[in-house]
């Protein structure tokens, strides 16, 4: 009996045994068929099974990897859904430098620069890989053995925000590669090397941007600008799940690595296109210019069918050595160009004016006309700037406007057809009291825009400043965001930048599911008590003080009671503080609002004096005023400005005779230094500065 109990729960055992090995084998399986659909629906668009099938086999997948924890892979395709946690970005120092490439946006550049190649390769034949200009967001993939292992957005070139966990779920691209080819078959594709890195643009299509925004505006929620910042902020979105919920997708164009498997660029990507990745069927390589331009009209007119968004057309010599020879200007490669298209014009009637309030209460008038067809996307409203914008067009409720996208982005009116005009048109007359609030509207002096002075008492102005205070040269409160503060003061929690200062958990955590994030919020609001004292004074949000302006009057004060009773002489001593800017600071604290305000922040601890580390270590730079440019090595922009300001020097925005130098590091802007060179102002690299201060 015994015997017999032994075999019955040995043979039960054995079939636990196999039944476990069968579930192991069929995770394997289903991982593999999933990451082959994935990849016929999203990169070829050629599914071969259904929805649900789909769905089916997916779930199938969950259940039989929840009972087999031991199976967990970050690469599964069921971590392509994201998480609900909230992960901090780390910051990863690119392999390769993400350099930007020289524009143009004329057909006589392009002859120059292919006459620069044939010039540089010293009249070695050549071949131009022309390929689409797609309009996203950077990103640098590394694949080690088949597996992606880390994305990377350019960031400044030199370092880039590592968002792995949010590009995993975007589903055209592979987690796993196909697998390497038959080292016997002599007509297969080169297998991936060990370990490469591919870039490529995250794009969101145009459906899905006018689906969201569409839902947006339903909700009363902010429209998104356009589809590449709606990407660019899904990507950074600190929730995978949701990055998930987007529908994000991307498109490949540059292989690197020590052991690609050709000379050709043309030809690795089509080569990467047999592993798995997602590239633009909108590649040529061509040999002589005319074929450059006729790739160039082509695609100026059939670009407008592709389901996402693109600007012009880039052109690479296509042999990776003759690339290396060519080399590399400070700024961009020699072996390379992008081509901007123009810009789309469209005609289409105008119906009504409304208005818009901003932070600083700036009222904006926004042109609401019939939709139209526009760039890839239906536009119906686009903005009209300030009354003097109005007057210079004349505009008429009823005109037909000439319609542009701005860098094909923001709709903007570039003209109207008079011809057009009904006879019955009404002028555009610009309002006269605030459209949220009722408020009598004022336009200072010097100011194109009209305001509505009630800033303690107009709502989007009230959220603005609160929006503002938090903001990471502000308070740096990076727990919380615009749609959180609009929820918290639809609720009533806050009605002033003080009252973040009295959010509890219990308030903000919902049903009880939210403790975790609740109990952040609240943690990165104690944490910005210790921000120094001019981040304070930016923070505030007094109209047209900026964050130099707030370094300045905090310097100079020393306290905020000191800068709370200065006069308006004592404000315009100060060099940058001019006359309107010392009328509004006064202005913002003569209102008793304001003070009761600034005395609670004081209540709860926030910095109010100057901070005797932050006064200047040595006066080097003293009386020279620095415009910094371009992308460095060594210091952030932030930590150069620090350390100006810390050596008695000033930092200023915009060049102009009164610069005493520029400090430029690589791809500063050439409209800066053409205007340096024409003021005849220097420019110091940064070896050099950091090498006069000793540092």
């Amino acid at each position: 009996m015994y015997l017999c109990s032994f075999y019955l729960k040995k043979q039960y055992l054995c079939s636990q045994n196999d039944k476990e090995m069968d579930e192991i084998q069929r995770i394997k399986q289903l991982r593999q068929e999933l990451h082959e659909h994935n990849y016929r629906y999203y990169v070829l668009n050629q599914p071969t099974i259904g929805d649900q099938d789909f769905d089916f086999l997916m779930h199938e997948l969950q259940d039989l990897e929840a009972r087999h924890p031991e199976m967990a892979d970050p690469n599964s395709p069921t971590q392509r859904v994201g998480s609900d946690l909230n992960e901090e970005f780390t910051q990863v120092t690119h392999k390769y430098p993400m350099l930007s490439l020289a524009n143009t946006y004329n057909e006589q550049d392009v002859a120059d620069w292919y006459e620069s190649v044939k010039k540089g390769l010293a009249g070695e034949d050549f071949e131009v890989c022309c390929e689409m200009k797609y309009d996203g967001l950077s990103i640098s993939l590394t694949y080690v053995d088949g597996k992606l292992t880390q994305a990377v957005t350019r960031g400044d070139g030199v370092h880039g925000d590592d968002v792995t966990a949010n590009v995993k779920t975007i589903r055209s691209i592979p987690l796993v590669l196909t697998s390497p080819a038959d080292p016997y078959d002599l007509f297969a594709p080169p297998a991936y090397p060990h370990e490469f890195e591919i870039r490529g643009e995250i794009l969101m299509p145009w459906a899905v941007f006018e689906r969201l925004n569409k839902e947006r505006e339903e909700a009363e929620e902010p429209l998104f600008a356009n589809p590449r910042n709606a990407a660019s902020g899904t990507l950074k979105s600190q929730k995978s799940s949701l990055v998930a919920s987007r529908q994000l997708d991307a498109y490949l164009y540059y292989l690197l690595g020590e052991e690609l498997p050709a000379d050709g660029h043309f030809e690795n990507l089509e080569i990467a296109r047999s592993w798995g990745f997602k590239i633009s069927e909108g590649m040529k390589k061509v040999k002589t210019l005319q074929q450059i331009y006729d790739f160039i009209n082509y695609w100026d007119q059939a670009r407008k069918k592709l389901p996402v968004a693109t600007d012009g057309i880039v052109l690479k010599v296509n042999s990776l050595r003759q690339q290396r020879s060519l080399g590399f200007t400070a700024k961009s490669p020699r072996w390379a160009i992008a081509y901007k298209f123009k810009a789309e014009r469209v005609c289409t009637r105008l119906n009504e004016v409304t208005y818009q309030v901003g932070r600083t209460g700036a009222v904006t008038p926004v042109a609401n006309m019939d939709p139209v067809q526009l760039a890839g996307t239906t536009v119906k409203r686009a903005t009209l700037n300030n009354e003097d914008f109005i007057r210079s067009f004349d505009l008429h409720i009823g005109d037909y406007v000439f319609v542009e996208k701005g860098g094909e982005i923001i709709p903007k009116i570039v003209g109207v057809d008079i011809d057009q005009r009904p006879l019955v048109a009404m002028p555009v007359e610009f309002i006269k009291r605030c459209p949220e609030c009722g408020t009598p509207l004022v336009r200072y002096e010097g100011e194109a825009a009209w305001y509505c002075p009630n800033d303690t008492g107009c709502p989007p102005q009230i959220k603005g400043r609160i929006e503002h205070f938090i903001a990471r040269k502000a308070m740096n409160i990076d727990s919380l965001g615009p749609e959180t503060i609009d929820d918290y003061y639809r609720q009533g929690l806050i009605h002033n930048i003080a009252d973040l200062y009295d959010i509890e958990v219990q308030q903000i955590n919902g049903d009880g599911s939210r403790t975790k994030s609740a109990q952040r919020i609240v943690n990165g609001i104690a944490a910005s008590k210790e921000v120094p004292f001019e981040r304070v004074v930016f923070a505030l949000g007094i109209r047209f003080v900026g964050e130099t302006s707030a370094k300045l009057l905090a310097r100079h004060f020393k306290n905020i009671d000191a800068l709370m009773n200065a006069g308006l002489e004592e404000l315009q001593e100060i060099e940058g503080i001019g006359e309107v800017m010392a009328k509004s600071i006064i202005t913002y604290f003569h209102n008793e609002e304001n003070q009761r305000i600034v005395e609670r922040l004081r209540g709860y601890g926030l910095q109010m004096e100057l901070a005797e580390a932050q006064t200047p270590t040595s006066d080097i730079l003293a009386g020279q005023s620095i415009v910094i440019s371009g992308v460095f090595a060594h210091h952030s922009r932030d930590e150069y400005k620090a350390i100006i300001e810390q050596n008695g020097g000033k930092n200023v925005g915009s060049i102009s005779s009164k610069t005493s130098f520029i400090l430029a590091g690589e791809n500063m802007g050439p409209s800066k230094l053409q205007k340096a060179e024409k003021l005849g102002i220097k420019i110091m690299s940064e070896d050099e500065f950091l090498s006069m201060l000793n540092l």
